[in-house]
């Protein structure tokens, strides 16, 4: 009965296994607390978190499974980011890189335009009160880490030739074929974490020609600010007239 406690609801249904599954048809209906974090995830524009849990010692990315099923390698579109983060975390964590073994990170990544890793952080599933200490102490200096590669990659407004925003607009990179799209908020603003490169962007929305271009990520963690790139959009002549 304490399993149920911790992992399980009222109803026992496992509540990190109860997000919509981007490969799987799941006849379940999400539960009441599912339903209520996916309204808190769309609420927001989150761009990177992370989910806790015990169990392991291991920082997990997506995706959990594929069209393959769960036990091949499932590299999402932007696996390069997911690795770098990943790593991130584990080497600045005193045994976490050694590789010491003992659901909702997809459905942020797919649906919420948000970069999740899961973080297992003891072997002990529920360890108890007294290693807690120690658990801060191994996970303080990461977390911190984690938090700062926010400013990984690039953010910026989608705008019209007025200057106002335009929501719902999608912004693509080449070479990644995210399942849905990344689009901007009600602000016009997009966030997108990448790795130092150069990438080439296209930039749509409905009533206006699309634009392409070409930018250069740098590593502007230190500086507090991911690269800046606002775009206009022209409107197309066929909503002109």
């Amino acid at each position: 009965m304490l399993f149920y406690v911790y992992r399980y609801n009222s109803n026992k249904m496992d509540l990190n296994r109860n997000f919509p599954d981007p490969f799987a048809q799941r006849t379940a209906s999400p539960e009441p607390e599912t339903e209520a974090v996916i309204r808190w995830i769309h609420s927001e524009t989150f761009v990177l978190s992370a989910s806790i849990h015990g169990g392991a010692v291991v920082a997990a990315y997506p995706y959990d499974n594929n069209n393959l099923g769960s036990n091949n390698y499932s590299r999402s579109p932007d696996d390069d980011v997911f690795k770098y983060l990943a790593k991130m975390y584990s080497f600045n964590h005193k045994t976490m890189y050694k590789g010491n073994l003992c659901g909702m990170q997809d459905y942020n990544y797919v649906w919420g335009q948000c970069y999740e890793l899961t973080l297992e952080l003891s072997c002990c599933k529920y360890p108890p009160t007294a290693q807690l200490p120690r658990l801060w102490e191994q996970n303080k200096v990461p977390l911190i880490v984690f938090i700062q590669q926010v400013h990984l990659g690039l953010k910026g407004r989608v705008l019209d030739e007025k200057g106002n925003p335009i929501s719902k607009a999608i912004v693509n990179i080449f070479g990644r074929s995210n399942l849905f799209p990344f689009q901007t908020n009600s602000q016009g603003e997009y966030y997108r974490l990448l790795v130092p490169g150069e990438y080439v962007l296209k930039v749509e929305a409905e009533g206006f020609d699309p634009l392409d271009k070409t930018v250069d990520v740098f590593d502007n963690i230190n500086l507090y600010s991911a690269a800046v790139y606002d775009f206009v959009l022209r409107r197309s002549n066929s909503s002109r007239s």
